[in-house]
């Protein structure tokens, strides 16, 4: 994204809040205003001073103008400031809800530990822009242009010099600010990548552990910070060498007043009184440029912060599904034709032409040795993939046609890592099924053999299960996410090795509840351990992105030779 997009995006997200930048900058200016009064007070106290009057008149108009200047000016501000954290919570929102949505190849592609960095720090140093940059930009350029009225006013000749020596630093400035943007997006770039590493080792935090990583670890979470470190202090070089041009063209703007300033007194074309006050009006106008450059460097930090965070609005995005019906109904099968599907470009082929069919009601078996493309084909009835040629079609309708909310209300889908989320149990049972009544809880608690769980746990429903369900075994895991599915009441189930970490006795209870789910609803099954899906109405047998053979296990046995090694190595069937 260039600069000019960048800004547009930036502009953006301020122009529904105009309103208050308008008012907040007329209040700003006002509070100039009042600090402007201050050096012509000075001129009459002195002025006043040197005819033996009286101070007392222009010492309290000063102090009002201060005290007034002061409380207007935080009036100003606090509005500017408020505006900034409004336009981060909706760019928060937005981000974060953009996320959600985004395909889940994209995600593939990301780290979380990235993402995380960019709603994070990007739009923390998003704020920074909103509040103190803009607030000071505002508050700056009202007050320099205020000073610059004033001076004129006093003195043109003096306000040429001035400008004369702010037009130098304001060329500088123009040169260092890309360069202050561009070093600031790598810094950013460098975080993210380190949030990543970190990432990556919190995920496999037992692993760690049980490897004797945890230096190694370290090792590579420590480059990364490294690499963030040198890219921040080339940004912060960029960034101090405009704040020397800044304290710069104050030294010298001060000087070159004074010198002609001076010149002026001595050949009596200037009061001193005057020259005292011009050189008070300098640094009303000297210091907002610092003021102003200070701001244009956030801004330039915000818009690597808007590109970085923009970056992840241009990604594809499922479209914004309409809500729901709610589920239930008759069971829906599901048909492939001649589907071929690869994860990407680069990627191989993972299904050649697969043809199968899933009928309505009962349960089928999806088999096969590893990488043969079985959860592939969840992937893509969810419609997280599409296939790159030949046809899905559920409940008879190609499932193109179906609206993404529709199609994916109808199923249940228990992944095979049966992931559980940081809450209460009860948050992770209705978390596809927020309308789930006591009594439908109840019953798939029953039928997930989880109810003397619930009994042993302190708090019943309500007891914390930690971060990813820590706090629950491998099978009580699996349990909770098919009793999650069971309660969306699916017009089609789909479990991958959804027994996969049960003991021999939960595996046969487990069985008994997908034969008896399968007499309500259609149940499409991924299983390595044959045993689970010996009774499955068809068994697909699956082998390198083909499906070779279908049909029941004893059919299977008989006519198929993959089919027979897997049942005999798993003891189904003699040697």
């Amino acid at each position: 994204m260039g600069d000019r997009a960048a800004w547009r995006v930036l502009l953006d997200q301020v122009r529904p809040h105009r309103r208050t930048l308008l008012l907040g900058g007329l209040l700003s200016l006002a509070g100039s205003l009042a600090g402007l009064a201050m050096p012509l007070m000075a001129k009459r106290v002195i002025d006043a001073f040197g005819a033996g009057g009286t101070m007392t008149g222009p010492v309290l108009g000063l102090s009002a103008a201060v005290m007034a200047g002061a409380l207007v000016a935080a009036a100003g501000r606090f509005l500017l400031e408020r505006m900034g954290e409004t336009i981060v919570l909706a760019s928060r929102r937005t981000l974060v809800d953009r996320i959600l949505r985004l395909r889940v190849p994209e995600v593939d592609r990301l780290s979380p530990g990235d993402l995380l960095s960019r709603v994070g720090s990007d739009t923390t140093l998003l704020r920074a822009v909103c509040t103190d940059a803009l607030a000071s930009l505002v508050g700056g350029a009202f007050t320099f242009l205020g000073a610059a009225v004033m001076m004129a006013i006093m003195d043109g000749l003096l306000l040429g010099v001035t400008l004369a020596v702010v037009a130098l630093v304001a060329v500088m400035g123009v040169v260092i600010a890309p360069r202050i943007r561009r070093a600031s997006l790598r810094a950013q770039e460098a975080l993210g990548e380190m949030g990543s590493m970190l990432d990556r080792a919190l995920q496999a935090f037992r692993t760690v552990k049980a490897s004797g990583a945890e230096a190694r670890e370290t090792a590579v979470v420590t480059a990364a910070a490294t690499e963030a470190r040198d890219r921040g202090v080339a940004a912060a070089g960029w960034t101090s060498l405009a704040g020397v041009g800044a304290w710069t063209s104050i030294q010298l703007a001060f000087l070159a007043v004074l010198g002609v300033g001076g010149a002026r007194v001595a050949s009596g074309e200037m009061e001193i009184s005057a020259l005292i006050a011009f050189l008070m009006y300098l640094f009303y106008l000297v210091s907002p440029i610092g003021q102003i450059i200070q701001s244009l460097t956030q801004m330039q930090n915000g818009l690597a912060a808007v590109t970085r965070i923009q970056e992840i609005a241009l990604l594809p995005a499922e479209p914004v599904a309409a809500p729901a019906p709610a589920s239930g109904g008759a069971p829906v099968g599901v048909t492939f034709t001649d589907v071929v599907f690869r994860y990407d470009e680069d990627r191989p082929v993972v299904h050649h032409g697969v043809t199968f069919e899933v009928p309505a009601g009962g349960m089928t078996a999806l088999v096969g040795p590893s990488g043969a493309g079985k959860s592939t084909v969840f992937g893509l009835i969810e419609r997280f993939y599409e296939a790159r040629e030949g046809s899905i079609a559920v409940g008879g309708r190609d499932i193109r046609d179906w609206p993404l909310g529709e199609l994916r209300a109808m199923l249940g889908y228990v992944e095979q890592d049966a992931p559980v989320l940081a809450g209460t149990l009860r948050e992770n049972l209705l978390f596809g099924a927020p309308e789930a009544t006591g009594e439908e809880i109840a019953r798939a608690l029953a039928r997930t053999r989880l109810d003397d769980l619930v009994e042993r746990l302190p708090e019943g429903l309500d007891t914390p299960v930690g971060h990813r369900g820590v706090l629950l075994s491998g099978g009580e895991r699996q349990r909770v996410a098919i009793a999650r599915a069971l309660l969306r009441r699916p017009r089609l189930l789909l479990l991958d090795e959804a027994t996969s970490q049960l003991d021999a006795v939960n595996e046969l209870r487990l069985r008994e509840v997908v034969a008896e789910v399968a007499r309500e609803t259609t149940v499409l099954v991924i299983a390595h351990r044959l045993s689970t899906v010996t009774g499955a109405d068809r068994i697909v047998v699956m082998e390198a992105g083909r499906v070779r053979a279908w049909g029941t296990h004893d059919e299977l046995v008989a006519a198929d030779a993959l089919y027979r090694e897997l049942a005999a190595t798993q003891f189904l069937v003699a040697t």
